[in-house]
């Protein structure tokens, strides 16, 4: 039995049959993390020791029959939540000795089931990019392409499920920040409906559009996942209060009959045409399977990436305003003043990009343009909702390439940030609206790079994204990651 081959659930079986322990399961991730992360740099921290003391207590639980469904199965975490004890440093020199007092609301769920974390995964800095490059530590590689990038801004936490480091992982998505490095490193990522996951602990980017959630080999075991981070917190003034479904309620019950919106823009607007093809071809597939496609038109897509931009960016420099090294983070030796402290402290804490979209911030918020800049970019916001709202009265779902190309190379226009951008097209608008999205693998390009699909729902419908991503995934073979074998 090749433990890192199992899902969720085939581990939960075999934990609870005695087939296997929590520590030989743990200790299995653990040697893959030993031979290959130096190469892929998908971790910013690796917890061996208390991974197994966490892997050995929940084991005790285990024996003694009391298992919730996450008890003793390992699990990586995006170095933005909050773990107490535990180095949480945003991929940033602003934050790299930063240890938190305090639990992220998830990780106080993943504690409550006694889960075990095997580390923290790199990520773009601040969350604030497309590539993991941004990152001050770990500059994260492609699994199945060392020499391209994995997606950002989780990427650390994509790599990790992708090269078999990490079962599962927790990531944050803030314009396709779970979705677009699940597409470049060939596995399922699930970006829930904005407030149906606490962000308390959460290190913020853009408060009104971050959202944690789940990276995984499938679409079933992301469900699996979801279903126990999900739920109201009083902590969050956000979240939603209503009751966790099972997220896996529609897994295995195929797609016929379901209506799939394919939005005209998404396969024009800067995709290129083996991405288009490979996901219209998987369309053809799922109406094979009994799906109905549905043609339609987002006209507001041209706008998109602006308007997050600056709803984004906004938002990031009065989040991060915080950071100036007084009370934590980075303190620079130079400034003979409290002006020159500050000034010097951000300036040698933040990099380059998270710089840019400070700066981009405050002149969208400062007097004068205010209603020029941040006040359109937030009526495109309902005018993107109302689109959306418009496609979900003759559809179910909606389907998307998740990014308009496969991952490319490391160096490869990595300095330019209309480019780098451009990237988030087909994701941004999924955070504009609030609503959940799911990507995974459907196909491969010519040199083996996978290919991304993502099926869009309607607000707080993750159960048919979840049954729907999943029914393509039990006809569609994965090839492994090839930089790592």
């Amino acid at each position: 039995m090749n433990l890192t081959e199992l899902s969720l659930r085939q581990m939960r079986s075999a934990l609870d049959k005695k087939e296997i322990s929590s520590a030989e399961l743990t200790q299995s991730y653990l040697d893959n993390i030993k031979k290959t992360d130096a190469k892929i740099e998908s971790y910013v921290t690796v917890c061996e020791e208390a991974a197994m003391e966490q892997a050995n207590a929940a084991q005790e639980r285990i024996n003694a029959n009391e298992v919730s469904p996450l008890t003793g199965i390992p699990l990586a975490i995006k170095d933005n939540i909050c773990t107490e004890g535990v180095r949480t440093t945003c991929a940033s020199r602003m934050l790299e000795d930063f240890i938190p007092p305090y639990n992220a609301t998830v990780m106080e769920k993943l504690n409550n089931e006694n889960a075990v974390m095997l580390g923290k995964t790199s990520m773009d800095e601040f969350a604030m990019g497309s590539t993991t490059q941004t990152a001050y530590e770990k500059k994260t590689k492609n699994p199945y392409d060392l020499e391209k990038v994995p997606g950002g801004s989780s990427g650390g936490s994509a790599a990790a499920v992708s090269a078999m480091l990490a079962p599962a992982a927790l990531g944050s998505d803030t314009g396709g920040s779970i979705r677009q490095p699940s597409s470049f490193c060939g596995v399922t990522g699930l970006k829930p409906t904005y407030a149906r996951v606490s962000r308390y602990g959460l290190i913020a980017f853009a408060s009104s559009l971050d959202q944690i959630g789940p990276i995984a080999r499938s679409a079933e075991d992301c469900g699996y996942l979801l279903n126990r981070v999900s739920g109201f917190d009083p902590h969050d003034g956000t979240s939603m209060h209503m009751a966790v479904p099972d997220f896996t309620a529609k897994c295995g019950q195929g797609v016929k009959g379901l209506k799939i919106a394919l939005p005209k823009e998404f396969f024009e607007d800067g995709a290129t045409e083996f991405v288009r093809k490979t996901v219209l071809s998987a369309a053809e597939k799922l109406k094979a399977m009994g799906a109905e496609l549905v043609e339609c038109s987002m006209p507001a897509l041209k706008y998109a990436v602006p308007a997050y931009f600056l709803i984004s960016s906004a938002e990031a420099a009065s989040n991060l305003a915080r950071f100036d090294g007084i009370k934590y983070g980075h303190r620079s030796e130079k400034g003979s003043t409290y002006g020159e402290l500050i000034m010097n402290s951000r300036s040698e804490g933040f990099g380059r990009e998270v710089k840019r979209r400070i700066m981009l911030g405050n002149y969208a918020l400062s007097s004068g343009y205010y209603d020029a800049y941040y006040g359109k970019a937030c009526a495109l916001r309902q005018e993107i909702r109302e689109e959306y709202n418009k496609i979900f009265e003759t559809a179910d779902v909606i389907l998307t390439p998740t990014a308009p190309r496969t991952a490319f190379g490391i160096n490869e226009n990595i300095t330019d940030p209309k480019m780098i951008y451009y990237s988030d097209i087909c994701t941004v608008t999924v955070n504009i609206a609030s609503l959940p999205a799911i990507s995974t693998t459907c196909g491969y390009d010519e040199s083996g790079m996978p290919v991304g699909m993502s099926i869009i729902g309607k607000m707080w419908d993750e159960e048919t994204i979840i049954g729907a991503a999943d029914a393509f995934e039990k006809t569609f073979t994965r090839i492994p990651a090839k930089g790592v074998c």
